[in-house]
């Protein structure tokens, strides 16, 4: 008889957490923390190509030291954080990777912004293949950003479903954090494009 009972009591806590919402939290957290692990290699990716790019940079002789200094910094700044799946469930933490991710990628911009005033750099082979590299690095980066943000957007609509709310209780389940952009403003004004007073 107790045996029944155990069978009877597992079968309604399995029917039960099946359709609270349960099963497919747990699943889309793991899907979740898959997106945010390609995010994550994307950027080392991006940030192993960085010393190349800095040694070769430095060949040029009088290349501002500024932007060398800057994208030392910045890459610092990244491999000082300790980041980990928990970091999806602390939006301050998060907020400060993205930051650091921006001004690395910033750096970089600017460098390559800065390369096209030094003719023998333009001309050097490894620095094109370098830069190459590095724009496919950031494709991929953004690739990897629009997974995971589809990911996200999906496990946080299950856990606002009125349906799924036992189960977002029972695993404890918490929406998880976006990317988002650092000057909304700056972004949605039209860019003033000037061809030298041109009229």
């Amino acid at each position: 008889m107790v045996s029944r009972l155990w069978l009877v009591l597992a079968l309604f806590t399995a029917v039960l957490l099946g359709g609270c919402g349960y099963n497919d939290i747990q699943r889309q957290d793991q899907a979740v923390k898959a997106a945010w692990a390609e995010v994550l290699n994307q950027y080392q990716r991006r940030a192993d190509l960085i010393p190349n790019i800095v040694a070769t940079v430095k060949g040029e002789a009088n290349f501002e030291q500024e932007t060398l200094t800057q994208i030392a910094d910045a890459r610092a700044s990244v491999g000082r954080m300790n980041v980990s799946p928990e970091t999806l469930n602390d939006p301050a933490a998060f907020d400060r990777f993205q930051k650091a991710q921006g001004q690395l990628g910033g750096a970089l911009s600017r460098l390559l912004a800065v390369s096209e005033n030094y003719p023998n750099l333009k001309a050097n082979a490894a620095f094109q293949d370098l830069r190459a590299q590095l724009e496919g690095a950031e494709n991929r980066i953004a690739i990897a950003r629009k997974r995971y943000i589809d990911t996200v957007a999906q496990y946080n609509t299950t856990l606002a479903l009125l349906q799924n709310k036992l189960g977002a209780m029972l695993a404890g389940a918490k929406e998880k954090p976006q990317f988002t952009v650092a000057d909304e403003a700056a972004v949605s004004k039209p860019p003033t494009v000037d061809f030298g007073g041109r009229k």
